[in-house]
């Protein structure tokens, strides 16, 4: 092969502030990996490497960052059949994963050639509520379902876990658990200590599952809260990090969760993905996979991807719609259903 790549940052502004586990963010930064071969130097693949400030393991600054880019792109030929050396960059292993695909398949955008893909098909999703004061996230909450959202997943541990517990009460004086699918996702705010009693009350509102209740890092307490079994546990954070098989096995193992999260930007493309996927089938654990604040081109790789398996969840896809500068796309969501084209 005789590849080229060049790689480019690009900084998408919310909005509005959005707020997070790790603070309130108001723009975005990604970087893209466009990747040719010198035969053919028109047809080109594009790949987002995404991060997200203290959650993304192999982002520290801009420059250490730009630094890995820099040598991936300097000799691509090498990355592009040995992907493997990048397993401790999971953004930019993802990204130079998406280009080479994009590449192999033409440069149009396409990924993986599905029904999706063509637009015949649709990827149910849950409707975000993000964190924010009381009243905005009640907004949100009337928005989706007005939208039509059958799944809905609301962000908690950012203000008064008892003002949390009122509005979810509030959603289900309006919706029945029959009507609407309830996800919770704690981002680790709660402790070991106090998490049972949490659970017990959040159960209360008969919610499909919690994301990470505690943070990531504590098998052993995590194990615990699973096997009591609550409320439905996914692990979230806590894949983030693992790379190799065996720890990827003793780690599903070990705490025996009720369902997993995968986010391709997080834990390694889409090879990482596969790898958790056939070992959470193999141990009959659940499974949904869900976009990390990527752009348009990532989050449309994504869903393409996704939509090379049987769905039988909601989705979390569809952060999309955030930026005022983003990439344009196929992509459209219309009464909680992804669907391209």
């Amino acid at each position: 092969m005789s590849l080229k790549a060049s790689f480019e940052k690009k900084v998408f502004e919310f909005k509005r502030p959005s707020g997070t586990s790790r603070g309130v963010l108001t723009e975005k930064k990604a970087w893209f990996i466009t990747v040719w071969n010198q035969e053919n130097p028109e047809i080109k693949g594009v790949g987002e490497c995404s991060v997200i400030p203290g959650l993304s393991p192999d982002y520290l600054d801009d420059a250490s960052y730009e630094n890995v880019l820099n040598s991936v792109v300097v000799d691509v030929d090498s990355f592009s059949v040995n992907i493997e050396e990048l397993k401790d960059y999971p953004s930019i292993y993802f990204g130079l994963e998406m280009a080479l695909l994009d590449l192999k398949n033409g440069g149009k955008g396409v990924f993986y050639e599905t029904d999706f893909t063509k637009g015949k098909q649709v990827i149910p999703i849950n409707g975000l509520i993000w964190m924010g004061d009381e009243d905005f996230m009640q907004s949100q909450i009337s928005q989706k379902i007005k939208e039509g959202f059958s799944c809905i997943k609301m962000k908690i541990g950012a203000i008064d876990f008892e003002k949390e517990l009122e509005i979810l009460a509030g959603i289900r004086k309006q919706v029945s658990a029959k009507e609407i699918t309830l996800r919770v996702d704690a981002n680790g705010a709660f402790t070991p200590e106090d998490a049972p009693e949490k659970l017990k009350r959040l159960s209360e509102f008969e919610l499909h599952s919690i994301e990470q209740p505690i943070k990531q890092g504590q098998i052993t307490e995590m194990h615990e809260l699973c096997s009591k079994n609550i409320l439905p546990i996914a692990l979230d954070e806590e894949l983030i990090g693992v790379h190799d098989l065996e720890d990827k096995k003793q780690l599903l193992d070990k705490i025996q969760p009720q369902y997993i999260i995968l986010k391709p930007s997080l834990i390694g493309g889409f090879k990482g993905t596969k790898e958790w996927i056939e070992l959470a089938e193999k141990r009959n654990i659940p499974w949904w996979i869900t976009s990390a604040l990527e752009s348009n081109v990532g989050l449309d790789a994504i869903a393409q991807f996704t939509s090379t398996y049987e769905i039988t969840l909601p989705q979390g896809l569809g952060t999309g719609a955030l930026y005022t500068n983003n990439t344009a796309s196929l992509l459209k969501v219309e009464s909680g259903e992804l669907r391209r084209g």
